[in-house]
């Protein structure tokens, strides 16, 4: 742990950096999978899924990096590399057999919304040990992800 002024003891931010660490790298692998469907998708409302995508992944890799800032912040090391995040991620892998545009919409916001309960549950627990300038990025976090859950998931409704 590297020294820092901030004046959180060394006992929670040992505890908070884990679960920084923890959501930094579903973020990252969230942002690849997101990337890959932006990548892959067909169908007749491609270039709509195109770019909903792309946007998303900006708003993914913008949580990431607020992630990885938070925990150097507090002296930790931000593990970002694509091997240290596939051993860390909670997500679950990205179907590769999909091709319809529709598919690529359910299986982003499975991803999506599991994304969004980890940050959920992320604001608690900091919020008990704590640290509210992490619960609050939680939150800024949980609230931007249901947004853009609410965005995907509209794809999907009038299917129902």
């Amino acid at each position: 742990m590297y020294d820092t002024r901030i004046d959180l003891s060394i006992s929670i931010r040992e505890k908070i950096i884990p679960l920084l660490q923890d959501r930094l790298a579903d973020a990252v692998d969230l942002f690849t999978q997101v990337k890959h469907a932006h990548w892959n998708v067909k169908g007749p409302h491609f270039i709509a899924l195109h770019e909903l995508f792309d946007k998303l992944a900006e708003v993914v890799e913008e949580h990431g990096d607020m992630l990885a800032e938070r925990i150097t912040a507090l002296g930790g090391r931000a593990d970002g590399t694509a091997r240290l995040v596939a051993a860390r991620s909670a997500l679950a892998d990205f179907p590769l057999e999909i091709i319809d545009g529709l598919h690529y919409v359910a299986a982003v916001a499975d991803r999506l919304a599991l994304f969004g309960k980890a940050a959920r549950n992320a604001i608690d627990r900091s919020s008990n040990l704590g640290d509210a300038n992490t619960a609050d990025l939680f939150t800024e976090i949980s609230r931007e992800i249901d947004k853009q859950l609410w965005f995907i998931d509209a794809h999907l409704q009038a299917e129902r």
